[in-house]
């Protein structure tokens, strides 16, 4: 699990509350998508549309709950983004 995946999880928690449930990742990448990226936090390509962080989120919520964990969170985003 790589130190940029934790930053970014920190980042769309939105409420603090340890889980992401898909309008944190929708709203937190739409609101602060491009200071994340201008921050190194993820790449640039990474600040997409609502329809691709849902995409997103669905390819990361692996038990379909429709909340991600920190371990559900890192497995997608460090290989999609190469971090692993």
């Amino acid at each position: 699990m790589s130190d940029k995946a934790r930053s970014l999880f920190e980042a769309l928690d939105l409420n603090g509350d340890g889980l992401l449930t898909r309008e944190e990742v929708i709203v937190a990448l739409r609101t602060r998508g491009p200071s994340l990226a201008a921050a190194g936090v993820i790449p640039s390509w990474g600040v997409q549309d609502a329809d691709a962080s849902s995409a997103l989120f669905d390819a990361a919520d692996q038990d379909g709950d429709a909340a991600l964990t920190f371990e559900e969170f890192t497995a997608v985003v460090d290989r999609r983004f190469g971090w692993s």
